[in-house]
């Protein structure tokens, strides 16, 4: 049947807003666009609404990192890497006359903003110079860091400085449970640390922002089962929890005068901004449409929220949300170029069963016209993470297959975010297990549309869905007709030996010590099965990776030519010499790799 076809070009080019930031004084919001076709930074006057672009090529290439604005409200500082191998220099930038500066030199070692001093002099940032990562702050004049924090687990999560107080918010673990994440606090000069909030051991309590007065700190947690918004009292210790348990909800930011605190929901696959009053414990839904809100931050005293919005048929938009009049104003409309966005398809929220009759939610594309007797062919996207999920948002890659004439399905595995802690944590100690099964399931779920050709059935996903993809063709061989492991991994022993400190201690959080649990790392390695497999596979790679190393697809691609597979014919191996961990946000990337995967698709399944 005969459909209208755009070019990869065409749906892969639509500009991206990525990462809102609101200045210190509200007044303005800061950005990364591709609108030129590489990732620059850009700022809007909330005031004038004057748009303007910042940086002229001295932006990285893919987002692994954000920037901060100084409290000047003059300069940002962005980490920067080479090549995407994720080693981050700070690089400072006014955005009046674009002049930059590089900050720290690190070229072994991360670097990652994350805050700045009331005083104006110093750059909070956390950073792996001395090992694991750890808290720094960074001098900004003499371009000097010192170590703040020394712990043997990663900081990770937030950092907030207080603004009247001399204390620093930041998340660390120091218990033995590894799924646990406390908030503890640390002089300025590093000399007094404590520990502040601990909902309960085990649970994760995630450092937001202060408030003004110094007296607040958000925070969320997910000490009852879900995630929920919450503040600290730093006077008197006391803790407040908002909401009702009910939908997974994080905070986001406070109000100048400490009454209110801004959140974003996650329901069914969207994310809706929640205002709650901290005195009465109410919350008000904001009117949104249904899609995925992002950012969230209050500006112009706090009579404004400030996001980006990306809904299944419109890329994101930067939006300005009115609390007085309760409407939404685009600061900046979604960008199509020459399509008609009325030719979108409206993907659907479905769910179907796994095989212990778990239900798993799912976002399903299919083409806007498909004849009575037309069988098309189908695969499965499993997401990286494992604590990733899939939303009603716009999605390139499902607008582009369903173009090409492909159904594909996105499944939200267990182990994904969006539907509570204990679903969540399903996939504990059990990588490659019961998410296997679920995203076999899809497959299964696939071949009961009757639109589908249950003989053509694909599966690809990139990090964690590529690891989850080699393990699906090993492991599930009868189910696939090709197959895509993008940035995969193969065998969590060998990754695990390659990856730096804070990533081991990722792995050991949810699949244990690597000696301890050594039988059950070897059933979860796709490479120890790479006989099984049946069906064409590609392996795409970035040279410069340092989250799932090269070397773990030249070791299966290695592996199966030991076992007499041919490339070429079997399976096709394709490296990128200058990518990292993917390279979504940079549109030539984005469209290299959407034709390399048709293509391969297309030869394969159609």
């Amino acid at each position: 049947m005969s459909r209208r076809k755009h070019t990869i070009e065409d749906l892969a080019r639509f500009p991206q807003i990525y990462l809102p930031t609101v200045s210190h004084s509200r007044d303005k919001v800061a950005f990364y666009w591709d609108k030129t076709s590489i990732l620059e930074l850009f700022v809007f006057d909330l005031k004038t609404h004057e748009v303007r672009q910042v940086s002229h090529g001295e932006c990285p290439r893919a987002i692994r990192a954000g920037f901060v604005w100084l409290r000047d409200d003059k300069n940002l500082v962005f980490a920067k890497d080479k090549a995407g191998d994720e080693n981050h220099n700070l690089i400072g930038i006014n955005i009046q006359t674009g002049d930059t500066e590089q900050l720290t030199n690190t070229p072994k070692h991360q670097d990652y903003p994350v805050d700045t001093s009331p005083d104006k002099k110093y750059i909070l940032m956390l950073s792996t110079r001395k090992g694991q990562l750890n808290l720094f702050k960074l001098n900004i004049e003499r371009k000097k860091a010192t170590q703040l924090t020394n712990h043997k687990n990663p900081t990770w999560g937030g950092v907030a400085w207080n603004l009247k107080d001399d204390w620093i918010a930041y998340n660390v673990n120091e218990t033995e449970d590894l799924q646990n994440m406390d908030i503890w606090m640390v002089k300025s000069d590093g000399s007094v640390q404590k520990r502040i909030v601990c909902m309960n051991i085990g649970s994760q309590d995630i450092v937001v922002e202060w408030s003004e007065d110094g007296k607040l700190l958000a925070f969320t947690t997910n000490v009852n089962g879900i995630n929920q918004p919450g503040v600290y009292n730093i006077k008197t210790g006391n803790i407040k929890l908002l909401g009702e348990e009910e939908y997974e909800e994080t905070a986001t930011a406070l109000t100048k005068d400490g009454r209110k605190l801004v959140c974003l929901r996650t329901r069914e696959a969207t994310v809706t901004p929640v205002l709650y009053d901290l005195e009465t414990g109410d919350g008000d839904v904001l009117k949104f449409p249904a899609g995925i809100v992002e950012g969230a931050k209050l500006a112009l005293d706090d009579n404004h929220l400030i996001g980006t919005l990306n809904t299944p048929t419109s890329p994101s938009s930067l939006f300005a949300y009115n609390f007085e009049t309760n409407r939404i104003e685009n600061l900046i409309d979604p960008q199509y170029g020459d399509i008609d966005p009325a030719l979108f398809v409206s993907p659907e929220y479905v769910k179907y069963r796994s095989y212990d009759n778990l239900e798993i939610a799912a976002i399903l594309y299919k083409p806007k016209h498909i004849g009575e007797d037309e069988r098309l062919p189908a695969l499965v996207m499993i997401h990286g993470g494992p604590t990733g999920q899939y939303f009603q948002n716009f999605s390139m890659f499902g607008q582009i297959l369903a173009d090409e004439g492909y159904v594909l399905l996105q499944p939200n595995i267990r182990g994904s975010t969006g539907y509570g802690k204990e679903f969540q944590d399903m996939n504990l100690m059990d990588w490659g297990g019961g998410d296997l099964e679920d995203a076999a399931a899809g497959a299964k779920y696939l071949k009961t549309l009757s639109y589908v050709d249950e003989n053509r059935i694909g599966v690809f996903g990139g990090s964690y869905g590529g690891y989850m993809t080699f393990l699906q063709v090993t492991k599930k061989p009868e189910l696939w007709k090709a197959a895509t492991a993008w940035i995969g991994i193969s065998r969590l022993k060998t990754f695990y030996e390659k990856s730096r400190p804070h990533f081991k201690y990722f792995l050991r959080m949810n699949m244990g010590d690597p000696e301890e649990n050594a039988e059950l790392w070897e059933d979860r390695s796709a490479l120890n099965f790479a006989a099984n497999l049946q069906c064409p596979l590609l392996m795409v790679h970035g040279t410069n990776d340092p989250r799932c190393p090269v070397e773990e697809s030249r070791q299966f691609r290695d592996k199966l030519i030991e076992l007499g597979r041919k490339e070429g014919e079997d399976f096709e191996y394709v490296e990128f010499g200058d990518e990292g961990h993917g390279g979504y946000t940079d549109m030539s990337m984005r469209v290299r790799t959407f034709k390399l995967l048709l293509d391969f698709f297309n030869r394969k399944l159609k």
